[in-house]
Formats: C-alpha cells, structure tokens, sequence
C-alpha cells in the first residue's frame, strides 16, 4: 500500500477548497432565492445561474483540495476528458435538481427530488474526478465510507435547497452558505479517506496531464468566473428594489 497523503501543502488547501465551497454555495443561494422571486425568463436565468455557480464551486473545491493529494512511490497525473466530464456533469446533474426547486409544485416534493438530483451530482463529480486520476497501481474504496459520503453530498444539497426555499436574509444565507461548504468538505475528505492505492512501481510514462500543467489554470479561470458572477449578483437589484424603483417613476410621472 502506498502512503497517502491528503494535504501536501499543510492547511492551505484544505482552507482554500472550504473556500472556494462556500462562494459556490452562497452565490448559488443567492441566485436561487433571486429566481424564486422571479418569473418567466428571468426566473429560468438565475436558475441557470444558479447551477453554474453551484457546479463550479463544487468541483473548484474538489481540484483543488486534490492539489495536494499525494501518494508515495507514484507520481499523480489526470486524465483530461474525465477531468472535464466531471465538472459537465456538476453542472448539468446540479442544474437538474435547481429547476427541480425552481418549478417545482410542493415544497416538500421539490426539495425530495431537488435534494436527492443534486446530492447524486455532486457525488458523481466526485468520483468522476477520482477516476480521471492517473497513477503507477490501483485504486479501491472502503465501500462503507464511499456510501456515507453520498449520504453527506445528499444531506448537504437538501440543507441548501431547504435554505433557498425558506432564508431569504443575506446575512443568514451567508451563514448557511459557510454551513454548506463545510457539508461538501467534509463529503469530499469522507470519500478520500474511502480511497486505498496498491502502488506497483513502474518506469512507463503515466497518460494524462500534470496537476500544474492543467488542473492549476483551469481552478483560477473557474475561480476568476465565481468571483466576478458574484460582484455581478451583487450590484444587480432585487425584485423588491426594481418593484420599488418601479412604482417610485410612477409617482414621479403622476406628479408631473
């Protein structure tokens, strides 16, 4: 058995991937609670939104914790289409369980179905991801920790929809948002702890890309995109304030 090792650089990336987990989260809150306030198109583009930032911030979170995965008597590398499937399939898995919220009828048949869409994509970028890794030897999981950790990714999308549907106060979505990016976290460290690598020593050239090379530049340019879509989110008024801006030309018009 190879030795691994989760955190190559110390706490850094752990706390950068706990960050990166909560500014998915809270953006995709915030875009979540601008569209239920919403109708018709505008509606269907938060949600869109919505899943984006979700997806984004899940699998950012995820590569860059793996950052510092290492093992010893192998070096690391990753398989490209795998490693641009997974985050495909956060998004559009994600995307799935928002609209489920979204449009949904009943509340507790939305987050049911919302809860349950989501967690299974968020558990399936997660060992999409796992399976792009390349490495000299064979990889297994402790199937009873693989199993509690879907059962956290569905626990914290549930939890994050239930917010959506029910907090709209910025503050408290703000510490729901901190309460979910611990959840995906502690789904992510659960499922690496489930991992087991049998190294065999080998002098062939593993296929693939180097962590550096591809995974370094596409966590910045996802990053960038989160950062920049919540400044976006943040200057764009509210329902409450257009509604408000609204009315007060009205009687601006009516005056004159």
């Amino acid at each position: 058995m190879g030795h691994i090792d989760h955190a190559a650089f110390g706490w850094l990336t752990p706390l950068l991937s706990y960050a990166m987990a909560c500014v998915g989260a809270a953006l995709g809150l915030r875009c979540t609670v601008r569209a239920l306030a919403a109708t018709g198109r505008s509606r269907r583009n938060w949600l869109i939104t919505a899943a984006s930032a979700l997806g984004t911030g899940i699998w950012t979170m995820h590569f860059v914790a793996m950052l510092g995965f290492r093992v010893s008597g192998t070096e690391i590398r990753y398989s490209v289409p795998l490693t641009v499937l997974s985050l495909a399939v956060a998004m559009v898995v994600v995307g799935l369980g928002v609209f489920a919220v979204g449009y949904g009828g009943g509340r507790f048949r939305a987050l049911v179905i919302g809860g349950l869409t989501t967690g299974v994509g968020v558990a399936s970028m997660h060992y999409l991801g796992m399976a792009a890794v390349r490495l000299h030897g064979a990889v297994s999981y402790e199937p009873w920790l693989v199993g509690l950790s879907v059962v956290i990714a569905w626990a914290a999308a549930t939890a994050a929809l239930w917010a959506a549907l029910t907090i709209h106060r910025p503050v408290v979505v703000a510490g729901a948002s901190l309460v979910m990016g611990a959840a995906v976290s502690s789904m992510h460290y659960t499922g690496m702890l489930a991992v087991q690598v049998r190294v065999r020593p080998s002098a062939d050239v593993l296929s693939g890309s180097g962590a550096t090379a591809f995974l370094f530049p596409l966590i910045v340019g996802l990053g960038s995109y989160l950062f920049l879509t919540s400044a976006f989110v943040a200057l764009s008024p509210t329902a409450r304030e257009r509604l408000a801006s609204a009315t007060a030309q009205r009687v601006g018009e009516g005056a004159l």
